[in-house]
């Protein structure tokens, strides 16, 4: 019995490690005083997102990242927590910081993003950029801004041709019946 439960947390070791290593970002929060309902709706938020929300017991995650470069995060592994892994840098920040303004009890701990440990101002900071979809959008957009202008200044040059083609069009209709009365008062 003893051994079975040994393997069991050597398992649970192996995945908090393996989600701790194949993410892109986490963010540590403490849910404590959250209601089920709250944590509910928490959690479909972060999997509406794509982000992973875990609990795990602190020792455990504690010796997941023992001599990994993660190891610092176990500083403020005090309390009920719970992990959001996410395979994008912003989404879990996102994601938990708006959260975590309508609901006080949630307090945002620490995280990573890109291997590197974050602070609570950093992850806040994090929250306000867009989503991957949206940077891919901005970038696009940036991209296609001067073939838009370029395209937009080829229309107008062709307007001011086509409008001055009217107006000469305009004069000579205006010149014939000129031409025509002084032809008359000739004769």
């Amino acid at each position: 019995m003893r051994n079975e439960v040994l393997e069991a947390k050597q398992d649970l070791v192996a995945e908090i490690q393996k989600e701790v290593l194949g993410s892109e970002s986490a963010v540590i929060v403490e849910y404590h005083g959250l209601n089920v309902g709250q944590i509910t709706e928490l959690r479909a938020k972060l999997h509406g997102a794509g982000v992973n929300f875990k609990v795990y017991k602190n020792t455990l995650f504690r010796r997941a990242v023992e001599g990994t470069d993660f190891e610092a995060l176990t500083e403020d592994l005090v309390g009920p927590n719970a992990v959001a892994f996410g395979g994008d840098a912003v989404a879990p920040s996102r994601v938990l910081a708006e959260f975590a303004k309508k609901n006080k009890k949630l307090q945002i701990k620490t995280g990573f993003v890109d291997g590197e440990i974050v602070s609570i101002d950093e992850i806040k900071e994090l929250a306000t950029l867009p989503d991957h979809d949206g940077m891919v959008s901005m970038f696009l957009s940036v991209l296609q801004a001067p073939v838009r202008n370029l395209a937009y200044a080829l229309s107008q040059v062709s307007e001011k041709k086509e409008a001055g083609d009217v107006v000469e069009a305009k004069e000579e209709v205006v010149e014939e019946p000129a031409v025509e009365e002084t032809v008359a008062q000739e004769a």
